[in-house]
């Protein structure tokens, strides 16, 4: 099972989206650790079943195969104050939002259901549809 952290593991063209968002946190005074990047689909569907038929609370509606961590074209995040996770922090997610958004990335926290402040995306403008036929994000 594969949930890596690692930006290396994502897309090229969402790696270097992804630096540029870590690094333009950090100039606003933002320190952000990236908690998922690339995720198995045996990954997914266990993330899938917690709160669902294992213990937790429910942080996803994708099953697997349904995520854009699983084509390496999304990461989570959290803001890291004074060397602890503010997950949270709405404010600081907001700002980290603007930041996603200049850097040319898909912030959930503007999805109008299920709500993600800890989730950043690029599509390229492909669907997951898309992406389950093989196209590629150039």
């Amino acid at each position: 099972m594969k949930n890596s952290r690692d930006l290396a593991d994502l897309l090229p063209v969402v790696a270097a989206k992804a630096s540029a968002f870590v690094g333009a946190c950090k100039k606003a005074g933002i320190d952000v650790l990236i908690t998922s990047t690339l995720r198995d689909n045996e990954a997914q569907a266990a993330l899938y079943s917690q709160g669902r038929t294992t213990p937790g609370k429910v942080v996803t509606k994708a099953k697997a195969g349904q995520s854009w961590h699983n084509y390496g074209c999304a990461f989570d995040f959290v803001p890291i104050v004074n060397g602890k996770a503010q997950w949270d922090d709405t404010r600081t997610f907001e700002r980290c939002g603007v930041i996603a958004e200049s850097v040319g990335l898909e912030w959930a926290g503007r999805w109008k259901s299920f709500k993600e402040l800890a989730h950043c995306q690029y599509t390229g403008g492909l669907t997951l549809a898309d992406l389950q036929a093989g196209k590629k994000i150039q």
